[in-house]
This record gives structure tokens, C-alpha cells and sequence, in this order.
């Protein structure tokens, strides 16, 4: 029977893309793939074809001799190789689901397979490991500086307390799978191939209960509320992660229960603002204070009072940066602290009675400022720009 055209069969033009050709190969190995058509021998024939004809469309030379001889480019004699029929290198066209396994992935092939070459993850009488947890929890930056503790609640999979995790019924026995025979995967036959799966009986464990727990149905595990306290450490920053161990998801048939991994998210505050372990923020101060100095109080985290002083030296400008060390964020790993800058703002008076105006026109008449607001200096930068 003559063989169908290898672009026909993919559903494609002959001037595809080498993607356009992949994608294709990747919806009709999904539509004829044998396991979606258990004993159909018409579709596992269909899905050798069409992997027969992605390995030759996806190789630039073999499509070459493709497009210039057809199939007869491959048979004994053909044209493409001077009578010895094209193989690339002798080895002829492959296993259908190497094809498979190398456009979909190791980990597709698996999925489609039921575990492939390796089953499930199992330990000692068919036990599993249950899954890790993730938990995402938003903490008050005070809470990251003083570290605190807290308790969560989640819904996982926790041990069956009524068969202790076994998934066999109070007075019956765990055996050996009979299907597989304890090994927990079983083997068909694909034409000329095998292929290793799963057991569907057992689902790769081996072993299952003789009778299965009434409460969770023979996995060992049922659904439960659980609650964990977790300790927050000083100095925890926004994507970090704390392990709590064994407080995953339950294991099967009584295997060892996965991690929860918290992650933290440190909520922004009102007034500070931090980088690394420094801290910074920014305070307002009166026109007057930043002319004639003195000391005020600004706000930190660093003490229970949550206030510290500062001196404002005489003459201060807008925007001047003072830094208080040690007054940052702790060190996660204990060492130390950082340190808090704080920026300052001077205020300017938007009202003034007629007794303020009075006095400060004088304080501008004495500094000469009334006659020339702006500063000699200024000018002559000013000056140089034209020049």
C-alpha cells in the first residue's frame, strides 16, 4: 500500500518552518497516541506515521531528499543514497516514542506513561513521599525588626489517624500486589515495542491494603484543617523562605510527610522605607530650627519608646541626609545591624499674621536678602553657561 505524503500527514505546507512542523508533530502525537486509544490498532499505526514523518521532516538533509525523491529516498536502492536507500547514518527511523519523549520531555513522556522507566517515587512497602508545601505570609515591618511568631492554617493531605497512615483497615494486612507482583509497574506490548507503566492496580506502590481503610479509602491520608506555629526571625526581609519539616503534605500508605516552606512578604510602612537592612525616612522640620539649630525627635524602630533625638546643626538645608547608626534592620544571620537615615524637609510657612511678616521682612533687611534674593554665587554659575 502506497505510503501517505509525510506533509499531508502532519498537516502542513512542504515550505513549514522547522516550529510550524514541531508544533504539528505535537498535536497529532497527543491526537493518535495509543494510550488515548487503548487496543485501536488503526491509531497506533497512525501515531508510528506520523512520528516517521516528523524524524524525517525535522532533519534538513533527510527533508532535502524527501522533497527531491520521496519516499523512495528511503527505501533499499533509493535515489538519495546511491542504492543503499537513506538512513542517516545507517541507523534507520526510531522507536516512535523516542520521538515522542525527545519533542514532549522526559517528565510528558512520563505523564503519558504512568512514570515510565521509573514509577513512582516509593519507599519501603510501597510508602511515598508526600508533596512540599508553599505558604505565602505577609508580616508588619515592626514584625520583621523584632522577629515575632505566628500560626497558620492550611488544608493538606495529614495522616489517616484511623489506620495510622497504612490505608489498610484495623485487622488487615498490607500485601503484595498481585497485578505487578510487588514491583509496581506493569508492561504491554505496542506492536514491536514494550512499553513499562504504572501499575494500575496498585498505582506503583507494590503493595496495597488487603482491605482498604473505610476512612481514607486505602491512601493513608485524608484531608484535614492542620495549624503550625512558624517562628519569624529579627531582621526577615520579603522573599524569604523558612522550612518547617514534616508539616507538608501527608506521605502514602504511612510514607514520610513533605516540608511547608513559608515564604514572607514584608507589608510597606507608613514611614519607613528599606533597603537591605537600612532603614530611611524622611521628617519635616521648621524653617526657623534648620536656621538656628536644636534637637528633635524622629521616629524608629530601634527602641520601645519608638522615638530617638537628633541634633539639627545650625544652618541645615533641605534635604540634608543624618545618619543613626545601628538603628537599622537586625542582620538575619546575628551580626549587627544597619543604620537608619533619616532625610530632612524644611518647612516653609504658607500663612504669616502681620506680626510674623513684620519681623521676618526685617530678618530679610538685615541679611540684605530684600535687595537681592538671590545668591552672588548663583549668577556668576549662571554667567558661565553663556559664556
Amino acid at each position: 500500500m502506497a505510503k501517505e505524503d509525510y506533509y499531508e500527514l502532519l498537516g502542513v505546507s512542504r515550505d513549514a518552518s522547522a516550529e510550524e512542523i514541531k508544533k504539528a508533530y505535537r498535536k497529532k502525537a497527543v491526537q493518535y497516541h495509543p494510550d488515548k486509544h487503548k487496543g485501536d490498532k488503526a491509531m497506533e499505526d497512525k501515531f508510528k506515521q506520523v512520528s516517521e514523518a516528523y524524524e524525517v521532516l525535522k532533519d534538513p538533509e533527510k527533508k532535502a531528499a524527501y522533497d527531491r525523491y520521496g519516499h523512495a529516498a528511503f527505501e533499499p536502492g533509493g535515489m538519495a543514497s546511491g542504492g543503499g536507500g537513506f538512513r542517516g547514518g545507517g541507523g534507520g527511523f526510531h522507536d516512535p516514542f523516542d520521538i515522542f519523549r525527545e519533542v514532549f520531555g522526559g517528565s510528558a513522556f512520563d505523564d503519558f506513561f504512568g512514570g515510565g522507566g521509573g514509577g513512582v517515587r516509593a519507599g519501603a512497602g510501597g510508602a511515598q513521599a508526600g508533596a512540599d508545601l508553599r505558604y505565602d505570609l505577609e508580616v508588619s515591618l515592626v514584625e520583621a525588626y523584632r522577629g515575632t511568631e505566628k500560626e497558620i492554617s492550611y488544608r493538606t493531605a495529614v495522616a489517616c489517624e484511623r489506620c495510622d497512615g497504612t490505608g489498610a483497615e484495623p485487622g488487615s494486612r498490607v500485601i503484595t500486589c498481585s497485578t505487578c507482583g510487588g514491583a509496581g509497574r506493569v508492561v504491554s506490548s505496542r506492536g514491536f515495542f514494550q512499553v513499562q507503566q504504572a501499575c494500575p492496580t496498585c498505582g506503583g506502590a507494590g503493595q496495597m491494603p488487603e482491605r482498604a481503610c473505610s476512612a481514607c479509602n486505602g491512601e493513608g491520608r485524608v484531608l484535614r484543617n492542620k495549624s503550625v506555629k512558624i517562628r519569624i526571625p529579627a531582621g526577615i526581609d520579603s522573599d524569604q523562605k523558612l522550612r518547617s519539616g514534616g508539616n507538608g503534605e501527608a506521605g502514602v500508605h504511612g510514607g514520610p510527610a513533605g516540608d511547608l516552606y513559608v515564604v514572607i512578604h514584608v507589608k510597606d510602612h507608613d514611614i519607613f522605607e528599606r533597603k537591605g537592612n537600612d532603614l530611611y525616612c524622611d521628617v519635616p522640620i521648621k524653617f526657623t530650627l534648620a536656621a538656628l539649630g536644636g534637637t528633635i525627635e524622629v521616629p524608629t524602630l530601634s527602641n520601645e519608646s519608638g522615638r530617638v533625638s537628633l541634633k539639627i546643626p545650625s544652618g541645615t538645608q533641605d534635604g540634608t541626609v543624618f545618619k543613626l547608626r545601628d538603628r537599622g534592620m537586625p542582620n538575619l544571620r546575628g551580626a549587627g545591624k544597619g543604620n537608619q537615615f533619616v532625610r530632612v524637609h524644611i518647612e516653609v510657612p504658607k500663612k504669616l499674621n502681620s506680626d510674623q511678616r513684620r519681623h521676618l521682612e526685617a530678618f530679610a533687611k538685615a541679611c540684605g536678602d530684600a535687595e537681592q534674593p538671590v545668591e552672588d554665587g548663583f549668577w556668576e554659575k549662571a554667567k558661565r553657561i553663556f559664556d
